[in-house]
């Protein structure tokens, strides 16, 4: 460890970038997007190419290893290694410059793609190679990997589309690699020339997606001695990439897709080299049990797997009529041609789910990588699918391949059951067959995600060992001193060595939630990040996602849902993390973790680090003090129903600034948030008076309003609004008796037992009334505690679920409770929020429709507000909530127009926008409410008479 800190402090001297040696960053880039696990000394976010040089000679005198990493999506392994880790994504990471006349681009290694294709897309130009991880990965890693992506049929490999690089040594030579020889280290041009027919012989023809091993063929003298094309899918094994000059082209101004259905994947398959003549920009495959949607199902045409071939032109007409020609000589069962924006991004995203549904089997097991992408030449893939469902039957193994068939690469996931040693075992053996299998179809064993660790090991059964130990010569000729991330594609480690399961418990941990779709294991469910790193999609790219506000808040990996999940996985392992559920470094990683709830809907796996976080908080500060919101946030129920027979008077009081500041400081609330008003009536006391109207229909209620904690005391206008509604649709609605509470504020500050005791009396006051009539819940937040966390902090409880299942939204009510009811007509634009947890958990597709029907037109922006319950109020979260509303929900509302109808149907979200742009959003009802009476709170019915609770 000595040694260690003198490496770490001779690297903070000579780099001006980041140097942290610490658990919580070493723990983060333990793992990539693969099965494998390797614990670095620690990281060096280098700030330029002088930086690159210095730790590279800081790392040679010390004889420390260096692996280069991009976003860490790679799925081999490669991006895992010991030593130090170069992370390129906090300051190199710019496009320095566009040349239209030339179509070329240059970018620093940490470039993320879709950067590079924003800065090229107003000269109608584009970066070809396009993988799914598009929106997070990097040029580094792309180049790094070879990667290919959709379009490669079109546009090929980044290979094909490399010009020049600039690249360090570990022996800290600086290099510009290009065609004819230019820049190679000494010997490795002459290392060809010395065996030409061992490589113009060696490597499988015919393939346009052969990525494993080394291109040792781009140095052929009839292919232009392409030094930076040899460089490509060297895996961070030769050198460190600082800067690239690649090639761009031109961009379809419009596009066609033609869908097209076939009896099963095979026949998809063999179909899929005969569209190749026709030109299309990509001829992607998949087959029917990947789509679990009925929805999504009902897009695509008639068939068991499906074809999707995009096609370009100048014009609608071009396009239209290229893809209508795939149609016509694609001999389909079915087929259709779409040929607008919508429908096609709809359709695109049926075939883009596949790669979160490939991560589970239809029954819920884990499914992994290691045999993601091999490819064979397309006139085999028919074949080849073939024999390798026969293969994976022989092993009992279950996966589903899909991926682009046009170029004959293959992507599948696989049951191995890596967490168990006979799973292992199967692994191996199952590798072993498929290499096998692969080579025997003239295949390569990586057709885009490059080897690792996953398949090095298996590369002499595809190339041989003459070929395989001219790699280790080539790999020595620039590397000589085997510093750059060693045991990756030459000389590797075993494939079932280093394996991430193999550090985590090996029987379940204690914990107070159920994890029903992860067997009640803690590890298990933590474990279902396989690091594709969705959470880490910057700026537009996000569309409608919401999940990990913080993280585009702060650009920092430990605020990414990936970053926490890698930290708990490290704090199960207990080696590089090793405090427990004491740790600290999780604990700080948690700490700007809004709870949204957006992972849960947006992360391809379905990662929850809402309920993750609150189960640490409840372990970490068991039998311990907490900090001071928890106790008041977290108890805002019962202090709001102390507290409000006094609203007046703590009102008065807030505005007095000395007393509202010694009233923060002693609650944990951020100074600079003011302290929201009390309603002077609560919405349980105006319903209490409130008498419904005439003409309703006899008989018992229809509908329960939930009186939740927010809308009864800060916010009753939304409760008075949902009833005046309900009520105008014919529905007669009551109040749930007793004192009722979802338990959010004790969930999402980690007091899951008392979360449980609020729940559980809930259950014991509203138990009568239970299936009876569905439970209205204005606020989304408790609406979807309601409709998640109860059931899964009290699993033994069947009222948990049968009140969880008859929790709706206000919209969703009135259209199951009065299906005919037409609403007041508004015609107004709309602009504002729809809540992260309803988008997470209960979907606002009901909102939607009753918006259309009501003339609100317009969206709201996606994103979080930032303000999350009380993530915005607590102290040191100001600065990250604010960001947070800056990044797609401020920016909507200042565009928006005077006659705006600003819609927020939460409380934090309401709060955010008056607070921080002066402006008053409202409720979906308390729009409907006042086109239904003018009058603005609706009081109608607030003289004495029946009342609803």
């Amino acid at each position: 460890m000595g040694d260690h800190a003198h490496l770490e402090r001779a690297l903070r001297a000579a780099v001006r970038g980041d140097v942290d040696f610490g658990p919580g960053a070493r723990a983060l880039v333990t793992m990539d997007a693969s099965n494998y696990r390797r614990v670095p000394l620690g990281v060096v976010a280098p700030y330029d190419a002088d930086d690159v040089a210095a730790a590279l000679e800081v790392c040679r005198a010390h004889g420390t290893p260096v692996v280069p990493r991009g976003a860490g999506t790679s799925v081999a392994g490669q991006a895992t290694g010991t030593g130090v880790v170069l992370d390129f994504t906090r300051h190199m990471r710019a496009v320095l410059s566009v040349d239209p006349e030339a179509r070329t681009a240059t970018v620093q290694p940490g470039a993320v793609l879709d950067r590079l294709r924003g800065a090229a897309r107003p000269y109608g130009l584009t970066f070809g190679p396009d993988p799914s991880t598009h929106s997070r990965c990097t040029l580094g890693g792309m180049i790094g990997n070879n990667a290919c992506g959709a379009h490669s049929v079109a546009w090929g490999t980044t290979a094909d589309n490399v010009v020049e690089l600039a690249v360090r040594t570990y022996g800290g030579a600086a290099l510009r690699l290009g065609a004819d020889g230019r820049g190679a280290p000494d010997g490795v041009v002459d290392l060809v020339r010395h065996h030409l027919a061992l490589v113009r012989t060696g490597f499988p023809p015919g393939l346009p997606r052969r990525i494993s091993g080394y291109a040792l063929d781009a140095l052929l003298p009839e292919r232009g001695t392409h030094v930076a094309r040899a460089f490509c899918g060297g895996e961070g094994t030769l050198g460190v990439l600082t800067e690239a000059v690649v090639r761009l082209v031109e961009a379809p101004p419009v596009r066609a897709l033609a869908v097209l259905g076939y009896a099963d994947e095979a026949a998809a398959a063999e179909a899929a080299p005969g569209l190749l003549p026709h030109g299309p920009l990509t001829v992607e495959g998949m087959a029917h049990d990947l789509v679990r949607d009925p929805a999504a199902r009902a897009r695509l045409p008639r068939g068991a797997a499906w074809l999707f071939a995009e096609t370009g032109g100048a014009s609608p007409a071009e396009a239209a009529a290229r893809a209508a020609a795939l149609l016509r000589a694609a001999d389909a069962l079915d087929g259709t041609v779409v040929t607008d924006p919508a429908g096609q991004r709809a359709l695109w995203r049926v075939r883009e789910a596949a790669a979160g549904t490939a991560t589970r089997t239809p029954d819920g097991a884990e499914a992994w990588p290691g045999w993601e992408d091999c490819a064979v030449p397309p006139a085999r893939l028919g074949a080849y699918l073939r024999d390798f469902r026969a293969l994976l039957a022989e092993h009992g193994l279950r996966g589903t391949p899909y991926g682009h068939f046009g170029d004959g690469c293959v992507h599948v996931r696989i049951d191995f059951r890596l967490a168990e040693p006979e799973g292992v075992r199967r692994y191996r053996r199952f590798s072993e067959d498929l290499a096998d299998l692969v080579v025997a179809h003239g295949g390569s064993l990586s057709g885009e995600h490059g080897d690792g660790q996953a398949r090095a090991e298996l590369l002499p059964r595809m190339y041989g060992e003459e070929l395989v130990a001219l790699f280790g010569r080539f790999k020595d000729l620039w590397d000589p001193d085997g510093g750059m991330n060693p045991g990756t594609l030459v000389r590797p480690a075993r494939l079932d060595e280093n394996l991430r399961f193999d550090v985590l418990p090996r029987t379940p941990v204690d914990v107070a939630f159920g994890y029903p779709d992860d067997g009640g294991d803690f590890g298990t469910a933590v474990r279902r990040c396989v690091g594709v790193a969705a959470c880490r999609v910057e700026g537009p790219a996000a569309g409608a996602s919401v999940m990990c506000p913080s993280f585009r808040a702060t650009g920092e990996e430990r605020h990414s849902t990936r970053g926490r999940a890698r930290l708990l996985h490290e704090m199960l392992a207990g080696e590089v993390v090793t405090g427990g559920w004491r740790s600290t470094e999780v604990r700080d990683a948690l700490d700007l973790c809004l709870s949204c709830k957006g992972c849960r809907s947006d992360c391809p796996v379905g990662v929850d680090m809402a309920t993750y976080k609150a189960e640490f908080l409840h372990h970490h500060y068991a039998g311990r003090p907490r900090p001071a919101a928890h106790y008041t946030m977290g108890s805002l129920p019962a202090l709001l129903r102390a507290a409000a027979p006094l609203a007046p008077l703590l009102n008065a009081a807030a505005r007095v600034r000395p007393l509202a500041a010694v009233a923060k400081r002693l609650g944990g609330i951020a100074p600079q948030r003011p302290l929201p008003e009390l309603a002077r009536r609560t919405f349980r006391a105006w319903a209490a008076r409130h008498t419904p109207p005439p003409g309703l229909p006899p008989g018992p209620p229809r509908a329960y309003v939930w009186p939740d904690t927010f809308t009864d005391h800060f916010t009753p206008s939304a409760g008075r609004a949902a009833v005046t509604v309900l009520e105008a649709a014919g529905v007669r609605v009551a109040l749930p008796p007793g004192r009722v509470c979802c338990g959010l504020t004790y969930v999402s500050t980690g007091r899951l037992d008392r979360a449980r005791a609020v729940m559980r009396r809930t259950l014991d006051a509203v138990e009568p009334l239970l299936g009876t009539a569905p439970l209205v819940v204005l606020e989304p937040s408790c609406a979807a505690a309601l409709r998640t966390d109860l059931p899964e902090l009290l699993p033994d409880d069947p009222r948990a679920r049968t009140l969880a299942s008859s929790v709706r939204t206000f919209a969703q009510a009135l259209e199951e409770t009065a299906p005919d009811w037409r609403p007041p007509r508004v015609d107004r634009p709309v602009a504002g929020q729809t809540h992260c947890h309803q988008h997470a958990v209960l979907g606002d597709a009901a909102e939607r429709r009753l918006r259309e029907r009501a003339g609100l037109t317009g969206e709201l922006s996606g994103g979080c507000c930032g303000l999350a319950g009380n993530f915005g109020f607590e102290r040191g979260h100001h600065e990250v909530s604010v960001a947070c509303a800056e990044d797609r929900l401020l920016p909507a509302v200042r565009a928006a127009g005077p006659d705006t109808e600003l819609l927020a149907d939460g409380f934090s979200c309401r709060t955010q926008l008056h607070q921080l742009a002066g402006r008053r959003a409202r409720h979906l009802a308390e729009v409907l409410a006042e086109a239904l009476d003018p009058r603005p709170d609706g009081s109608e019915g607030d003289r004495p008479g029946t009342a609803l609770v």
